[in-house]
């Protein structure tokens, strides 16, 4: 049955679906899953992160264009398919008080009509699984959060005949997860390991902000196992070079070092339609000969 699963994640920017949950991704795709990445906007006021290309006036002036180019490669890195759902970035606000958001961006859509162009996308694709961000955004994007919220909306409405009936034939996804790759365990795993090597860890800081926040532990329900993956995940990350500095703290664990650690990308099972016993090594257990 591998050829029939299918597999959509729901990402707010162009390079999200590079961080989060790309040798997930790139593991299917090689079983011969069907993997769509659905990005919900352009990235149009992201920053220029990497800092050998800040200043760069045609990268500046063209951001939409460079990180459209930056997203090809990357998809064909990680052998997915991707669609655009055509909204634009609201960009981070920064200040106190903070700025309103941008008029017309994707956070101040209407959230209902806003599903519906996911909707369509769904019912086009027939994903027996979606994966998105949790009520967080993961991180407190105001266009992470309202990929949340549409892809909440559009799980549950792509079955419903009465739902969206201009955006084709219903079709029900069998189970929506949370990308929750960034999380305390992991983290204290590679900051302990490294340290017990000797070695210098980036996650020091990372630590002692995590107990700022005060955040409330998720629950890892499913770890699947693909640090087979692990290089094309940091491939396809590199390719979207105005937000990743291929030197900076991203890549400093030493590979071998991370696939002997922690050889899993973690998610939380949000909503499911088949019966799975948890935790799960598999987005497609209970869907899977079936």
């Amino acid at each position: 049955m591998t050829d029939q699963l299918r597999l959509m994640a729901v990402h707010a920017h162009p390079d999200d679906e590079s961080s989060k949950g790309a040798a997930t991704m790139a593991k299917y795709v090689s079983e011969g899953v069907d993997v769509l990445v659905a990005t919900c906007t352009g990235g149009e006021r992201g920053s220029i992160l990497n800092p050998k290309l800040q200043g760069d006036p045609y990268i500046e002036e063209h951001i939409h264009e460079v990180r459209a180019k930056e997203m090809d490669e990357a998809r064909e890195i990680l052998g997915v398919k991707q669609e655009w759902l055509g909204y634009v970035d609201s960009g981070l606000p920064e200040g106190d008080p903070l700025p309103p958001l941008p008029e017309g961006c994707f956070a101040l859509q209407d959230v209902d009509e806003a599903a519906g162009t996911l909707v369509k996308l769904i019912r086009e694709f027939k994903p027996h699984v979606i994966t998105t961000y949790d009520e967080n955004g993961g991180y407190p994007h105001p266009d992470h959060i309202m990929t949340h919220k549409i892809s909440m909306v559009a799980f549950d409405a792509a079955g419903d005949p009465e739902k969206y009936p201009e955006a084709g034939e219903p079709w029900q996804p069998l189970k929506l997860y949370y990308n929750q790759g960034f999380n305390r365990p992991r983290t204290v795993a590679l900051h302990e390991g490294l340290l017990a090597r000797g070695l210098e860890s980036p996650y020091g800081e990372w630590l002692e902000r995590w107990k700022q926040f005060e955040r409330a532990e998720r629950t890892l329900t499913t770890f699947v196992p693909c640090a087979d993956f692990f290089e094309i995940r940091d491939k396809a990350l590199i390719a979207h070079r105005t937000q990743i500095d291929p030197d900076g703290a991203w890549f400093r664990v030493p590979m071998d070092i991370q696939k002997e650690i922690w050889p899993t990308e973690e998610y939380e099972l949000a909503k499911s339609l088949v019966d799975t016993s948890l935790p799960e090594d598999d987005l497609f257990a209970g869907i899977r000969n079936n």
